[in-house]
């Protein structure tokens, strides 16, 4: 799992390991050279060898995958694993990090997401194992920072969640091959906006359309990519003309279907491109776009 951001103009990469660390990359010699094909061959064959991190963390102990740079402070970081620990990150001076040793606890089982608010710089949510979605305040002391909890949010492991741009939602999904989408002005209800289970296996990644507050995109363990718009609404007048039981199962916010991939890993919108997705499967890389976004 990796998580790419900026810090002072340099292009950097935060990257979990298979020997249980957390380490940072710098990313501007690889960019440079995609640049020109040449200086691209040459890179691959004398100096991708060599490449170090800039710094690294080894205070987690075991894997993971959950991590998110912070939107609104440049170099700050969020990792969590599977001894239910959240780690704090904060650049300093000279390119390296402090990393809180005291980590945020509240989750019984293993961290399996973390995403921070797109609006407030201390406010962080996460996802678990333990069928729980916390939302965090850093300001507060480590092992009391979580205000807000829908738990239990799913009948199983969550396992991913995306936080929307524009209003207050946030979107899960989970091993019960659920999406849920949640209002955080109703969250400690319990309460959800909507339900969807199209998938038919579990839950490998959400994201929330980057401009578009009601459209997002889902991936399953069943090899299918689905995109959805909030807003579409059943046609009453014309629900009685469809026979097919079928047909009427279908969810009117499901907007487009995408099979044939192989283990779908991540995807992801593109933050210029409207409507186009890429997404990583055992398969390769794979970009797409409807014509209904």
């Amino acid at each position: 799992m990796s998580r790419v951001s900026t810090l002072m103009d340099t292009p950097v990469a935060a990257v979990w390991t298979e020997k249980s660390q957390v380490e940072i990359y710098d990313l501007q010699n690889q960019l440079t050279a995609v640049s020109d094909s040449q200086m691209l061959a040459a890179f691959q064959k004398e100096e991708q060898a060599k490449i170090k991190p800039i710094f690294s963390f080894s205070g987690h102990m075991t894997e993971r995958f959950a991590m998110d740079w912070s939107p609104k402070i440049a170099g700050r970081l969020i990792t969590g694993d599977c001894n239910k620990k959240i780690h704090l990150w904060n650049p300093k001076e000279g390119g390296s990090w402090h990393v809180d040793q005291k980590p945020f606890t509240g989750h019984t089982k293993s961290v399996e997401d973390l995403q921070w608010s797109p609006t407030e710089a201390t406010v962080f949510a996460s996802c678990s194992v333990d069928a729980s979605i916390h939302i965090w305040d850093n300001r507060a002391a480590p092992n009391k920072a979580y205000m807000l909890t829908a738990s239990p949010a799913y009948d199983s492991d969550v396992n991913m969640i995306s936080w929307n741009q524009h209003e207050p939602f946030i979107v899960s999904g989970g091993d019960d091959c659920v999406l849920k989408i949640w209002d955080l002005r109703q969250f400690q209800k319990g309460v959800r906006v909507a339900r969807f289970k199209q998938h038919t296996a579990p839950i490998t990644s959400v994201e929330w359309h980057p401009t578009d507050s009601g459209v997002f995109a889902a991936a399953g363990a069943d090899d299918q990519i689905t995109q959805w718009d909030l807003a579409v609404e059943r046609d009453q007048d014309q629900e009685g003309d469809t026979e097919d039981p079928t047909l009427q199962a279908i969810p009117p916010q499901l907007l487009f279907v995408r099979q044939g991939e192989k283990y779908i890993k991540e995807l992801q919108w593109h933050p210029q491109c409207p409507g186009v997705v890429i997404s990583t499967a055992l398969s390769g890389f794979n970009v797409l776009c409807t014509i209904s976004l």
